[in-house]
């Protein structure tokens, strides 16, 4: 999935947000990252997936598919980095 383009909506003084965009980062994962404090198209579309919550990190991958809060274990799993633990 390296190659392909995941979006990833946050804030920059979340932790969890945080935690995700290591994890990408250290597996070289390429994503936009796009800060829902300062993009308002980005945190409409975060509250609307959410039930108007701000329910951040929201990832969107390629095949349509989206993950909110995710632990490190159901993202790698997404990604295909974890083994079938």
């Amino acid at each position: 999935m390296k190659d392909t383009l995941i979006i990833m909506y946050g804030t920059s003084w979340c932790g969890h947000t945080r935690r995700s965009r290591k994890l990408l980062e250290e597996y070289q994962v390429p994503y936009t990252w796009i800060d829902i404090d300062i993009n308002l198209d980005g945190r409409r579309f975060v509250e609307s997936i959410n039930h108007g919550m701000r329910s951040v990190p929201t990832i969107v991958f390629p095949d349509g598919t989206i993950l909110v809060e995710p632990s490190d274990r159901e993202l790698t799993r997404k990604l295909g980095l974890a083994g079938n633990d």
